[in-house]
């Protein structure tokens, strides 16, 4: 198979969109070093889609059947980082109740990605290096070495040889590390893919909440084609839901556009840690804006439930098909006769309204549902909310909320 077939299978294997050449040319070097057991570091500013080259890396390796172990060392304290990564004995330190694997033991066999390696403290980049340069490790309380055999991906948005000057960083893990080298570039850097993934994402929110997909008028689509992106493929996609949770007119104008991109009017080509900043800054405004997503699609799902319940007449239990499907929700509705008028959408929309309070609430809530949907993993959650696991962390602990 040529390797415009391999990149092409690739793309629709892991949903990636985009025919630019640096990104093909970043998709044809992971697909060579796959075969290999080389480390491989992935760099790219926040946001723009590093977390698929491990995969892709992986799944065309000869790991392929092993363990695919995927870390993000900046959302891990750094108390517990080493016990994390390299096990612990029981008793190594408080709450040690019983032993533990720790990520390189589990992944044997298998590959292991470092996300956010740059975010290492000093103490466990040492322990790092060793397992690169000889495949040994010690457990947290133990003096037992033990062997794995793990193949190292990393990823980081930092500027690792600044991080080497700055003694952040040691220079021997990154020549380890860094022995193949993939750099995935920064969405301004490919202006030809912008279009298409706004059409994706606009298309994908028009079916997860029902409604029509917003479309981009000439003047539009130009626009966004020469916007910066700081936030990269990450902040596309919130432009695109955001636009389509709060403008009315399916059809997007410049002028309507621009609204939601006034803050980067003027900017200058971010660096990589003002990529990062990016995220940080907008993490509130995102998750009020998936809040407003979720309380219209549940005021949407509201009234569809509310037409086949008048259908029967209010206070009728519904049919079983119907009652399978709603079965929480009929039982709350109010004991009206069926002639009587009564506005149960306006009811609902006042009541989820009213539930949060203020924005910390909001957030909160959101959170907390993101959560509960995802089965208490921070990671699933993060990437529902748009946001990178370690920014989620940060929220959680400024949040109060407790799992």
């Amino acid at each position: 198979m040529s390797n415009t077939s391999n990149i092409l299978s690739t793309k629709q294997r892991f949903g990636i969109i985009g025919n630019s050449e640096l990104l093909n040319r970043a998709l044809e070097i992971a697909l060579r070093v796959a075969p290999t057991d080389l480390s491989v570091l992935v760099t790219g500013e926040s946001g723009v889609g590093k977390e698929f080259f491990p995969k892709i890396i992986h799944d065309n390796s000869a790991r392929k059947h092993g363990k695919y172990v995927a870390v993000n060392c900046g959302a891990i304290p750094e108390g517990t980082i080493d016990s994390e990564l390299f096990g612990h004995e029981k008793g190594a330190f408080t709450g040690a109740v019983d032993s533990r694997k720790g990520y390189f033991e589990e992944a044997d066999g298998g590959t292991i990605f470092l996300d956010e390696v740059g975010e290492l403290p000093l103490s466990t980049q040492v322990r790092l290096l060793r397992v690169l340069q000889t495949g040994e490790f010690i457990r947290v309380g133990s003096a037992k070495v033990q062997k794995t055999n793990v193949r190292v991906v990393a990823a980081t948005n930092n500027n690792l040889q600044r991080a080497i000057s700055e003694g952040k960083f040691r220079e021997d893990l990154y020549y380890r590390l860094n022995t193949v080298p993939i750099a995935v570039p920064a969405l301004r850097e490919r202006p030809e893919d912008i279009y298409l993934l706004f059409r994706k994402f606009a298309s994908d929110v028009a079916v997860q909440y029902r409604m029509p997909a917003i479309t981009l008028d000439a003047a539009a689509r130009e626009m966004i084609e020469r916007y910066p992106w700081p936030g990269n493929i990450r902040q596309l996609k919130n432009v695109a839901e955001q636009i389509s949770a709060i403008e009315q007119s399916r059809e997007i104008t410049a002028q309507i556009l621009s609204t939601y991109l006034v803050e980067q009017r003027g900017a200058t080509t971010p660096s990589v840690s003002g990529a990062a900043s990016y995220d940080d800054m907008n993490t509130e405004r995102e998750l009020l804006y998936k809040v407003l997503f979720d309380m219209r699609n549940d005021i949407n799902e509201m009234k569809m439930m509310l037409r086949q319940l008048q259908g029967y007449g209010v206070g009728v239990a519904p049919t079983m098909g119907a009652e399978s499907q709603h079965k929480d929700f009929a039982g709350l509705l109010p004991q009206h006769s069926a002639n009587q008028e009564y506005d149960y959408a306006e009811e609902v929309v006042e009541e989820q309204q009213a539930v949060p309070a203020t924005k910390a609430d909001m957030q909160r809530e959101q959170i907390l549902r993101a959560l509960r949907r995802n089965g208490g993993s921070r990671r699933a959650a993060a990437a529902e909310l748009f946001m990178s696991e370690r920014t989620l962390y940060r929220r959680i602990k400024e949040l109060g909320i407790e799992q």
